[in-house]
């Protein structure tokens, strides 16, 4: 993989998280290149990492043996039917990590038939503990998966997908489940300052439990409900606090909350693809 060019076509946060997990990783910073109309931005990224910039996408997409496509997901059409001359001389592997733009659209603005990876990393990729699901297209390589998989490694772990459409459940569960935490967090906190203690404890307390919790699961063998029925000792303040939770629907709650953003998921694909 060292051998290869990798471009970022925007450098933005989740570009920025994938150049500095692949620069702390060792791949070198002069195969790795940035173009965002943002001289801000470059000047940051190349300051910090010494990477490449440039402010000519198509300049880019004619070098890159791997082309990400960082952008806000409006401005995908319009940045790929620019690119789509351009890439389709130089035929890159494209990454997308553009939400809701599907890769049967993506491939026409670019003038079709290219190979495509279609990703969702959520907001931990800013500390290198992302999850991200991917789907590749029929063109892609079994070397350009894993080159792919090698640059969104850089920032947590990665999970293939054998349909498209299991995105929109990756993307309703890891995509905006951080949002779901740190909501649960905001609730645990509450209750504690309601329950006597001060806001700092309380939100101290919060964290580390639910970094403590989220660390268990990672490192046990055990499914979540074996753990959880490991610290619900009979007759205990546990068993009492998760009785309360199931008498008042809180699975049936996530389920609802899930499948809703699984829905407006698939609903974003359907306007972002339409044109």
């Amino acid at each position: 993989m060292n051998t290869k060019q990798i471009g970022f076509i925007g450098g933005g946060n989740m570009a920025s998280s994938l150049i500095g997990g692949l620069v702390s990783n060792g791949y070198p910073a002069d195969k790795l290149t940035v173009v965002d109309l943002d001289s801000e931005k470059l000047s940051y990224l190349n300051q910090t990492f010494g990477v490449n910039t440039l402010q000519d996408s198509k300049e880019l997409a004619t070098k890159a043996d791997v082309l990400v496509l960082a952008i806000k997901p409006q401005h995908m059409q319009s940045v790929a039917q620019d690119l789509g001359q351009a890439i389709q001389d130089k035929s890159p592997v494209v990454v997308s990590i553009a939400a809701g733009i599907r890769v049967e659209a993506l491939d026409r603005w670019l003038g079709g038939h290219l190979p495509i990876v279609r990703c969702m990393p959520n907001t931990p990729a800013l500390l290198k503990t992302a999850a991200t699901g991917l789907y590749a297209n029929a063109q892609v390589t079994e070397n350009q998966k894993d080159l792919v998989e090698s640059l969104l490694r850089a920032v947590g772990v990665t999970v293939w997908v054998e349909e498209e459409h299991e995105l929109d459940a990756v993307t309703a569960l890891s995509g905006s489940g951080p949002a779901y935490f740190f909501m649960i967090m905001e609730a645990l906190e509450a209750a504690g300052i309601k329950a006597g203690l001060n806001q700092k404890t309380a939100q101290l307390l919060t964290q580390e439990t639910a970094l403590g919790a989220a660390k268990m699961a990672l490192e046990s063998s055990e499914p979540t409900s074996v753990l959880r029925q490991r610290v619900t000792s009979p007759g205990g303040t546990t068993e009492r606090a998760i009785g309360i939770l199931e008498e008042q629907g809180l699975r049936d709650i996530l389920q609802a909350a899930l499948l809703g953003a699984k829905e407006r998921s698939i609903e974003l694909s359907d306007e972002l693809g339409n044109n």
